[in-house]
């Protein structure tokens, strides 16, 4: 498996990086490398994978590096969602390959691995597709941004949501690894401060086929809910199975903890109607999202973006106009300072700005997907539910002071 890493990411580089060079600058231009790092072949190959290099190809462009006398090389690679094949890529790249910055990571096991390797690299990272809140808390990093969505907003959002509607008692199918113990976790506090109850939980393998024994136990809880805690190709298989199950039509419900606009395509409207979820972005939300959708499809086979590719642009975007503030992409811890000293109007996420912690703050979005008569085509699938304000969709600092040592560091700071 491991020449699979040699095999992808020349190959992608070829296809991916030319037209990110479009425009070339002078001799004297500045140098940046930015390798994304992606399930290309996985169970979240939709989510993130070569529409997240896509994503980064688009952002380059519309940076324009010539007109800041700069030269934007794209690489990518496939992390197989094994944390020492992803860390090991991410060494490569800034040891032998020059990479400045690493973007996007599904996979928060990877990402959490990552994370270390770029701190001590002192590079950056831009975190898209990993959703672990500990990346912004316990294993908060001077020199990376969680750019898109976490644990904690997803449990508020979502969790949040189906408790008040009566869903007191859960019980969870959770992905075995980073991800799925953080979003149980996040989300069984938030069940917890309700008044509600976690009945039990079940772990599954990553890229699990046969969901049937677990969504047995599940069934056999009683639980009012049960919580999907997983992703990808995982979430679509245990949606359909328990459909086979009867679990929805026998009064349980099914809460979705992270499902993205690509899995409701693959489960189908039929499937997946009347599921409540969250999401940073989505395409259909004004003008602008609708415009770079329209541009993202066009070169991605006609596959609309997910929020991790929206999150890819908006960070890669945002973190070249870092750099060109600060005149250098070596020093990574510099060019994560800068981005949280910007404020953005972000096309794609709006009003946005970047904590200490390394948390980018914007709004998130309760949707329901759509029943098939009320969709208009393709990928118009969730009607807006609610907009989560940005000072109400993130974990507060203040209950990081005594676990992110960024927080701790910048409340003595402001004290003195």
């Amino acid at each position: 498996m491991r020449t699979t890493i040699a095999l992808v990411a020349p190959l992608l580089t070829a296809l991916f990086a030319a037209p990110a060079q479009a425009q070339q600058p002078g001799s004297n231009a500045l140098n940046v490398k930015i390798g994304v790092l992606s399930d290309m072949s996985g169970l979240y190959a939709d989510i993130g994978g070569a529409g997240s290099v896509i994503a980064a190809q688009m952002a380059v462009e519309d940076f324009n590096p010539a007109s800041h006398h700069m030269k934007v090389e794209i690489v990518s690679a496939d992390h197989q969602n094994k944390p020492d094949i992803g860390s090991a890529i991410a060494r490569r790249w800034f040891d032998t390959e020059h990479v400045n910055a690493i973007a996007d990571v599904p996979n928060s096991g990877v990402a959490l691995a990552v994370s270390n390797v770029t701190r001590e690299k002192n590079g950056v990272f831009l975190i898209s597709g990993a959703a672990d809140s500990d990346l912004t808390d316990k294993q908060c990093s001077p020199n990376s941004v969680h750019w898109t969505y976490d644990t904690w907003a997803l449990a508020h959002g979502t969790g949040g949501a189906i408790v008040r509607q009566g869903g007191k008692s859960w019980f969870f199918i959770t992905a075995d690894y980073a991800f799925g113990h953080a979003l149980e976790r996040d989300t069984g506090a938030v069940v917890k401060a309700a008044g509600g109850e976690v009945l039990g939980a079940v772990r599954a393998p990553l890229n699990t086929a046969d969901f049937s024994s677990y969504l047995l136990q599940a069934q056999g809880s009683k639980a009012q809910v049960i919580g999907l805690a997983n992703a990808g190709g995982d979430t679509i298989n245990s949606v359909k199975q328990a459909a086979e199950f009867g679990i929805v039509k026998g009064g349980q419900r099914l809460a979705g903890l992270l499902v993205f606009l690509t899995d409701v395509h693959a489960l189908g409207l039929q499937s997946a109607q009347g599921l409540t979820l969250t999401t940073a972005f989505y395409w259909d939300l004004n003008d602008k999202t609708r415009a770079f959708a329209k541009r993202f499809a066009a070169r991605h086979d006609g596959k609309y973006p997910t929020m991790v590719h929206a999150g890819v642009y908006s960070s890669v975007l945002h973190y070249l106009e870092a750099v060109a503030r600060t005149g250098s992409a070596t020093d990574g811890a510099k060019v994560v300072e800068a981005m949280k000293s910007a404020h953005y109007d972000d096309q794609l996420f709006g009003d946005t700005g970047v904590r200490k912690d390394g948390r980018a703050v914007h709004a998130m979005y309760l949707v329901e997907v759509k029943k098939p008569s009320e969709s208009k085509g393709p990928y118009d699938y969730f009607k807006v539910l609610a907009k989560i304000p940005a000072d109400q969709a993130f974990r507060p600092l203040a209950e990081e002071k005594g676990t992110c040592a960024l927080v701790q560091t910048a409340s003595q700071n402001d004290s003195k």
